[in-house]
């Protein structure tokens, strides 16, 4: 009989799994069908292909018992809601951030078992359900660069175990909750540019600094907020006597006992005392009225003065000799729901010139709330009415992705036209490469050159993806244009501004990273074909150490013929540069590098590789932590997020 019961019990709970694991299957079908609009994104989610553990679906990882616990699908361009999602409740990883997902993130509270949240750069909108209480083994949880509103719920106080909150860049409001300093494992908190407002606690401006609080107007507290001048009730009204009012009073009651004591003394008639105290009153009265007159005057012309300065601070921080923005006409266009600055804080922002491009000049400006931003002055572009590049600027800045510079909004005047970015501190790929070239010299290790040129082609590819049928280019690819956020993550810059140039002007200032094609009369079009043409270059110059020529007048290295002429020769140790000869055991990896380039120039168009393809190509390398890097490497190519390390993600499971 035992034995009869055992073997029930055990075909029941092989039952109920096999039905949990269909379940699963068919609730990553069902956000398949809303999500991948292209059709092609998630090749092998099909019914042809099976249960999703059992046939190794993209991005889906599973446990011993077939049911899912890691979905990662970070930039593949998905749309729609998630509400199918909430299905797979033995969730551990959530990893979409970098898509165009949207709808509310209700379906989150039915996946209790999730410990790392990473949905951040989509559109979600609506508030942070009270309900996110129910995943109590929470340990990540980024939401940021979304459309979300409301307060943090209160109830957030009870994910105890949490140790990442990355909030910033929504349209989130209300008081900062008391209950955020209880949450004693939390190591990073960001809530900047939203719209809190109130006191910013000392303990928690000190422990997680005054960035992560940046961009919310209504916060004060200690430097840099502002100091807080509120009290705990408001102020009452009160009645203060003017001296018109208590003039005559006061004056009426002297007046009165004056005349009493006049009439005993032969003083003052009752009708005497009267007319003093009416001239009194209307030449105080008179005084009052030219002090205003004053006043006012003075004041409207300090307010004239302040506007002029304003804009001509403007015209002194981003003037190179042209026209400034014409006001009255346009402002900013944003590309974002959340609106957080106007054309008129951008004038008054102090500005520094980072730099002059080929594209025009840059400065970073800083906001009198704080933050931070990048502006590009455009030049040479050519003349567009304003709806064409209206659409055109709508094309750009809609695209997202962790590894392409965001476009947050723009300026148009027939004059003038502003470009305004994120501010990526970190410099550039160029600078990293070529910067002090010299004693003291910092050496930029293998895993990091690796690291950045991966980056970057992963951006480059997502752009030729999302206008595959197009044929967009990028037009402009350099290791200048490979910029350096916060957390050293390449991004790419100035996609798709030289299609404002003519194809002449756009072609010669790519210099050494000019594919052949593109060198010979009517052939000097920008395509995709000539990026993949110019990111092998970029792969020699990592490789290498030399920068390719920049002007055909200019002398430099053709790094294309000279590598391929050295290669000939079999003396491939000599193409690499001597900062990466001190490291061991990499010889394999700086030979797969090499090929990928190559492949990457070749002569004719139609035999270079598709960006795609490239980075299939880094992504296999083998790559090992440097010497320099230690043992403290995060080989972040493998880590199933950018916020996790890789020990952290075995644990999680």
């Amino acid at each position: 009989m035992a034995l009869f019961l055992f073997v029930l019990v055990s075909l029941l709970l092989c039952q109920t799994a096999e039905s949990d694991s269909e379940a699963d299957t068919a609730a990553l079908t069902s956000f398949r069908l809303r999500a991948d609009t292209h059709g092609n994104l998630l090749a092998n989610w099909t019914a042809a292909a099976g249960d999703a553990c059992a046939r190794h679906w993209i991005g889906v990882r599973c446990d011993e018992d077939g049911r899912v616990v890691s979905l990662s699908l970070s930039s593949f361009d998905l749309r729609g809601p998630i509400e199918s999602l909430s299905v797979l409740d033995q969730l551990r990883l959530l990893d979409l951030q970098g898509n165009r997902l949207n709808g509310t993130l209700a379906p989150l509270a039915s996946c209790p078992n999730l410990k790392l949240v990473y949905l951040n750069g989509n559109d979600f909108t609506g508030e942070i359900p009270s309900e996110i209480s129910r995943l109590s083994r929470l340990l990540r949880l980024d939401l940021s660069n979304n459309n979300l509103k409301g307060p943090i719920p209160k109830s957030m106080a009870g994910l105890t175990r949490l140790m990442t909150l990355r909030l910033q860049n929504n349209l989130l409001s209300g008081l900062l909750p008391a209950d955020l300093s209880s949450l004693s494992q939390l190591k990073q908190l960001n809530l900047s540019n939203n719209e809190f407002y109130g006191e910013l606690s000392r303990e928690l401006q000190r422990k997680y600094g005054a960035s992560s609080f940046l961009g919310n107007a209504g916060l004060c507290g200690e430097s840099p907020f502002p100091l807080c001048s509120f009290t705990a009730a408001a102020p009452s009204p009160q009645v203060v006597p003017s001296n018109l009012s208590s003039g005559p009073g006061s004056m009426g009651g002297a007046a009165a006992s004056q005349s009493g004591r006049g009439r005993s003394r032969g003083g003052l008639s009752t009708g005497a005392v009267v007319a003093i105290v009416v001239g009194d009153t209307m030449i105080l009265l008179l005084v009052m009225l030219l002090f205003a007159a004053c006043y006012w005057g003075r004041y409207s012309q300090e307010r004239g003065e302040r506007q002029k300065e304003a804009a001509a601070g403007k015209k002194d921080a981003f003037d190179d000799g042209s026209p400034g923005p014409d006001m009255e006409r346009s402002k900013l266009v944003f590309f974002e729901r959340r609106k957080q600055f106007e054309l008129e804080d951008l004038l008054r922002a102090s500005a520094e010139m980072l730099g002059k491009g080929s594209l025009g000049t840059v400065y970073k400006a800083i906001l009198e709330d704080g933050s931070v931003v990048a502006v590009k002055r455009l030049k040479d572009a050519s003349p567009s009415a304003r709806k064409e590049f209206d659409q055109y600027m709508d094309m750009i800045g809609r695209l997202r992705h962790p590894n392409i510079v965001r476009l947050r909004a723009y300026y148009y005047a027939k004059e003038e036209k502003l470009l305004v970015y994120d501010h990526l501190p970190n410099g550039s790929l160029y600078s990293l490469l070529h910067g002090n070239r010299g004693g003291g010299r910092t050496p930029l290790d293998w895993t990091t050159r690796i690291g950045l040129v991966l980056g970057a082609a992963r951006g480059l590819a997502r752009i030729h993806e999302e206008y595959s049928a197009s044929k967009i280019p990028h037009g402009n690819i350099k290791s200048s244009n490979v910029l350096l956020d916060k957390n050293g993550t390449a991004c790419i810059s100035d996609f798709g501004l030289s299609l404002l140039l003519s194809p002449a002007h756009a072609t010669a200032r790519l210099g050494g990273y000019r594919a052949p094609e593109q060198q010979h009369g009517d052939r000097n079009r920008l395509s995709q074909k000539a990026d993949v043409y110019s990111f092998g270059v970029m792969l020699l110059e990592v490789l290498t150490g030399k920068a390719p020529a920049q002007h055909q007048a200019q002398e430099g290295v053709d790094l294309p013929k000279w590598v391929q002429s050295v290669v000939r020769e079999e003396w491939t140790a000599e193409v690499f540069d001597v900062e990466l000869l001190r490291y061991k055991n990499i010889e394999e990896e700086l030979v797969a590098m090499l090929q990928a380039a190559l492949a990457c120039v070749a002569a004719q168009a139609e035999q270079r590789p598709e960006m795609r393809e490239v980075v299939k190509m880094i992504e296999d390398l083998r790559v090992e932590p440097s010497p320099v890097m230690g043992d403290d490497w995060d080989d972040s190519r493998n880590s199933i997020s950018p916020s996790l390390t890789t020990e952290e993600a075995a644990a999680s499971f």
